[in-house]
């Protein structure tokens, strides 16, 4: 029996580990299509087809919708949208690995948002991770003259959003149902990029029809944000929660290496010690650094 748990849990580590490469090379398909077409079309694309697939797989479940689960699915929607968006807007104005490693800022805000909103004090693992991130902040994203771009802004600020979007599916999917709600804020993220596109960037792109970009769009919808989901979801109810947890924080490394190969940018030695930090700062905030035997034994102590 214990052998069964310890394949169930392997293979659960791979699943993470596949969710966290799926997730790390999305970084360059956004990029690239940036070129192409708009931020907001883009997650209306995105949005849609991880929508309409999973709203196919799991139409029996939507028999069981209520005004109750609608309003929480609509809240969780908006979060999502204007978490996405100002990634995407911001990984026009800086680069895709600076993008990917900002974005996981949220694992560092969601202790001290829970402190705020639900009294939770965060611990001292989680402060000693604010202020090593606030470093590697600093290395990765000040300019010479202490200034930062606007894509770096805009990325730190998407991290505040996933960081409320993470709480906010906490306290929902206690009484609610999670495939619900990830069904319903699918939706309602792809019609606030519907609504918000055509104000925004103006009328439908043709480059759109172009095959890479089809493919692009394909992939961000059902790769990056429908199976990498499912997979995360499935998964992480098997693996260790602190494994889970530091297979997960790998997106900003794969993100950032899949940047280095496929659009050749360049980590200063400045921007990769910033990156290093951060790295760090979020595997502490999620693991205390548990899975390191001699830190277990001595929690277990």
């Amino acid at each position: 029996m214990g052998g069964t748990n310890k394949r169930i849990q392997m293979w659960a580590s791979i699943g993470l580990l596949v969710t966290t490469v799926i997730w790390g090379f999305a970084f360059v398909v956004v990029k690239d299509s940036l070129d192409y077409i708009p931020a907001s079309y883009m997650l209306a694309f995105r949005f849609t087809i991880a929508a309409v697939v999973l709203g196919i797989i799991f139409a029996r479940r939507l028999r069981h919708l209520n005004k109750h689960i609608l309003a929480r699915g609509a809240i969780l929607g908006v979060f999502l949208f204007l978490s996405y968006l100002l990634q995407t807007i911001g990984c026009q104005y800086t680069t895709a690995s600076k993008n990917a490693f900002l974005t996981t800022i949220y694992v560092i805000l969601v202790p001290f948002l829970h402190w705020i909103l639900n009294k939770k004090k965060p611990g001292t693992a989680s402060i000693i991770a604010a202020f090593m991130a606030i470093l590697g902040i600093g290395l990765l994203s000040l300019n010479g003259d202490m200034t930062m771009n606007i894509g770096d802004v805009l990325t730190l600020l998407c991290g505040l959003g996933y960081a409320l979007h993470i709480i906010y599916i906490d306290r929902y999917t206690e009484d609610s149902d999670p495939v619900l709600l990830t069904v319903l804020q699918l939706f309602m993220a792809a019609i606030c990029s519907w609504i918000v596109a055509p104000i925004m960037d103006g009328g439908f792109p043709v480059a759109a029809f172009q095959p890479n970009i089809i493919m692009g769009m394909l992939y961000l919808g059902l790769g990056s944000t429908m199976v990498a989901f499912l997979l995360q979801n499935v998964c992480q109810k098997y693996a260790e929660p602190n494994t889970a947890a530091l297979f997960l924080s790998l997106e900003c490394v794969f993100g950032s290496i899949f940047s280095v190969i496929f659009l050749h940018e360049v980590f200063t030695p400045r921007m990769l010690a910033g990156g290093i930090i951060i790295f760090m700062a979020i595997v502490l905030a999620e693991t205390k650094f548990q899975f390191l035997p001699f830190v277990a034994k001595r929690t277990r102590s």
